[in-house]
């Protein structure tokens, strides 16, 4: 097969990208290797910015999102049983909305599949070919059989472990990592969640209260990273969640029916340049952000937006000056939104390493946000928009 642009990954990053190019009419092939089903159920972080929010209104396919949807108008940070509550909209004139990635990838596939685009599924991309050549190729196997397609650019939207970045010799990429010595146990329950997102910040450890819809809340709390869902039962799960909420009472946290339990380790990543050849990378292929900030999705559509923009601009005009600035229009995106990530992740979480000092240190900067405008202008627009780029 040939295409203009051959897209290895159906996630956020890959189908949105697809999308994009489609209203300018430009080809693309998708290549994801699990299945419909697989992707259509990976349940990921579901808080959506502004310019997240945009996008999928301006390709069309945000009429279910508009729906279903939650309007998070606000966040909270709970410390010393105090919260610093911070309203969105008059802060920074703007909102986040909170639908489940799952759900945009949803949406993103069926349209793709009702337009007759093609969307392989099931397609395992085992190696790329020619990347520093006009003509690269890649070579995939699908139902069983091996199988080329050609193309003009190739789309690295496949993950931290994709073969995308790993096709890109080691001299020719730097790896930025920082790894946490926690994770999140997160859990699904039918239960009505808090008003708004909440973080605490407790001796005992962090803990999050967020909503998938107003009948089902995502809880999380800081275990080690050696823990194990299996090793909590409902009865300590909920028995945390309450100390650390500083829910005396027992009833702010509402209880219902766990459902789903996972696990999320912690850690940041960058990988430089984000292109080689004529492969560009987009996604967790090239970062990955604690999850704090609640930012990776919208980092993948930013990236997909920045990509589409350099390949419009080939395939109109014949200029790779925007492919070629690529890496550098995002780099400094993504460094300032695994900064915003880190810190909130510095703020919120105990660390074996603290001392007394450190300890210190969090308890002032916390109050220090609680008597600040300024501070919380600043946490909130970090929030809602920091992953948005300029068309």
């Amino acid at each position: 097969m040939k295409t203009q642009v051959a897209i290895i990954g159906a996630g956020p990053a890959g189908l949105f990208l697809a999308h994009i190019l489609k209203r300018q009419n430009i080809e693309s092939i998708m290549l994801e290797a699990r299945s419909r089903e697989h992707v259509e159920a990976r349940v990921r972080a579901g808080v959506l910015e502004a310019g997240t929010i945009d996008t999928l209104n301006h390709l069309g396919l945000g009429e279910r999102m508009a729906r279903e949807g939650l309007v998070d108008r606000g966040l909270d940070i709970r410390f010393r049983g105090r919260t610093i509550h911070m309203d969105f909209p008059s802060l920074v004139g703007r909102s986040v909305c909170i639908y489940g990635q799952q759900e945009v990838v949803k949406d993103l596939v069926a349209a793709r599949l009702a337009a007759g685009d093609p969307l392989l599924f099931d397609a395992e991309v085992v190696r790329l070919e020619g990347l520093q050549s006009a003509t690269p190729r890649v070579h995939y196997r699908h139902h069983g059989a091996d199988r080329t397609l050609d193309c003009v650019f190739v789309a690295g939207c496949d993950g931290f472990r994709g073969v995308s970045r790993a096709s890109v010799p080691g001299s020719a990429i730097d790896l930025h990592v920082r790894h946490y010595d926690f994770a999140w146990l997160g859990v699904l329950v039918k239960a009505p969640p808090l008003p708004d997102m909440t973080y605490a910040n407790h001796d005992r450890g962090f803990a999050l209260c967020s909503r998938r819809s107003l009948s089902v809340s995502r809880l999380y709390l800081q275990v080690p990273s050696s823990d194990r869902p299996e090793n909590w039962s409902d009865a300590q799960i909920w028995s945390e969640l309450h100390a650390r909420m500083f829910d005396e009472s027992g009833r702010q946290v509402k209880e219902g029916e766990i459902f789903q339990r996972d696990m999320a380790q912690l850690r940041a990543f960058i990988a430089s340049p984000m292109q080689y050849g004529n492969l560009y990378m987009a996604g967790d292929a090239v970062h990955i952000v604690p999850p704090t900030g609640a930012k990776g999705l919208n980092m993948a559509v930013a990236d997909a937006r920045v990509l589409a923009r350099g390949i419009v601009q080939y395939f109109s005009g014949h200029s790779r000056a925007e492919l070629d600035r690529y890496s550098e229009q995002c780099g400094l995106r993504v460094w300032k939104t695994i900064r915003y990530s880190a810190y909130m992740t510095g703020l919120l979480h105990r660390f074996a390493e603290h001392s007394t000092f450190d300890r210190g240190m969090q308890m002032a900067e916390l109050e220090y946000i609680a008597g600040s405008e300024a501070a919380q202008r600043s946490i909130a627009e970090q929030y809602v928009m920091l992953s948005d780029v300029t068309d």
